[in-house]
């Protein structure tokens, strides 16, 4: 069995995933019925992207953001953030079928989450001037998250890992268009980061019931190398965000206290 042999809402995420137009990532049609029942595992290898979307092996960092090109720059950079974040839900919808219906459903509403900041940031970067592909992108999340083994993992990395650092990211770019005057792109990255809460509640619920506990060294086992709690952090820790979305305070101390361990060579 394949997705497209499964139900309207794998048939749904298979073509998301693949999709090759802006139109369809931007607009994906309505989502059919509840997920069919099966066990087959599909593991989508690599996403389908629009012509107009430049991948690159290795993305400018972002700076100059006084500048409505570099602003434009930094949107167009959390655009893609959040395709990747839609399509790997997707992704996860199909490559762990065994999993709760209620996880598979909620899998779903991240993703239209995602589309919906995604045309926010669009949005953002049309009017500071510039559309969509006019700065190359990197598919850095889907070069790791498919090595997530179980549902477990992909919760450690996601919820747990990617979507809890866009908390403090997410405060950190709101200041800073701030300080460059553009209180309407601070505003978009204030909402945002709010509406990742729930998100990270998700995450740190659902590892929770797959392993039995939320433990911060639980946590970081689970992630696949080379991922490690150092990437899924900014400085200073958004501490009340995490608390609201689940993580214990002894998690996110211990968060806040990880550093790498020297090597031993």
């Amino acid at each position: 069995m394949t997705a497209r042999d499964a139900g309207d809402m794998e048939r749904w995420a298979h073509d998301f995933i693949l999709a090759d137009t802006l139109a369809h990532k931007l607009t994906p049609p309505p989502l059919g019925s509840p997920c069919a029942a099966h066990n087959v595992a599909v593991r989508l290898a690599a996403p389908g992207r629009p012509p107009e979307l430049r991948i690159v092996l290795r993305a400018r960092r972002t700076r100059g953001l006084n500048t409505k090109s570099g602003r434009a720059r930094a949107l167009h950079t959390f655009f893609h953030h959040e395709l990747q974040a839609a399509e790997l839900m997707a992704w996860a919808l199909l490559a762990y079928p065994n999993t709760p219906q209620s996880f598979r459903a909620g899998l779903i509403g991240i993703a239209r989450d995602e589309i919906r900041h995604m045309r926010l940031y669009a949005n953002q970067v049309e009017r500071l001037g510039h559309a969509l592909g006019d700065f190359p992108v990197r598919d850095w999340f889907w070069e790791r998250v498919p090595r997530c083994a179980d549902a477990a993992s992909f919760c450690a990395v996601m919820g747990l890992g990617f979507e809890s650092a866009n908390l403090e990211h997410a405060l950190s770019f709101a200041g800073r268009f701030r300080a460059a005057g553009d209180e309407e792109a601070a505003q978009v990255q204030e909402l945002i980061g709010a509406e990742e809460i729930p998100h990270v509640r998700f995450g740190a619920h659902w590892f929770g019931k797959f392993t039995g506990s939320l433990q911060f060294e639980d946590w970081a086992r689970a992630l696949p190398p080379p991922l490690s709690p150092m990437l899924m952090r900014g400085t200073p820790l958004a501490r009340e965000a995490r608390l609201a979305a689940g993580q214990p305070a002894e998690f996110v101390d211990a968060l806040e206290r990880w550093l790498p361990r020297e090597s031993t060579r």
